[in-house]
């Protein structure tokens, strides 16, 4: 499978949040890819992915729902 990024996110409830949106609400599988590096937590992001023929439907989404401020 192919993925894509389609948010990101210094804060990874954020993430987890749009994570939850596109899966219960949409049932768009997606992951997240924490790159924050693991001694301090200060550094990095949280990625969120899903599979490149529901990259369009999912930025659509998270764009337009007013739950989950973009950072992208």
């Amino acid at each position: 499978m192919d993925w894509i990024k389609v948010y990101e996110s210094e804060l990874p409830y954020k993430v987890e949040l749009a994570k939850a949106y596109l899966s219960d609400e949409h049932q768009i599988d997606a992951i997240v890819l924490n790159k924050k590096e693991t001694t301090y937590h200060i550094f990095g992001r949280s990625e969120l992915y899903v599979h490149v023929t529901e990259a369009v439907l999912a930025k659509f989404l998270l764009e337009n729902e007013a739950k989950i401020e973009s950072d992208v």
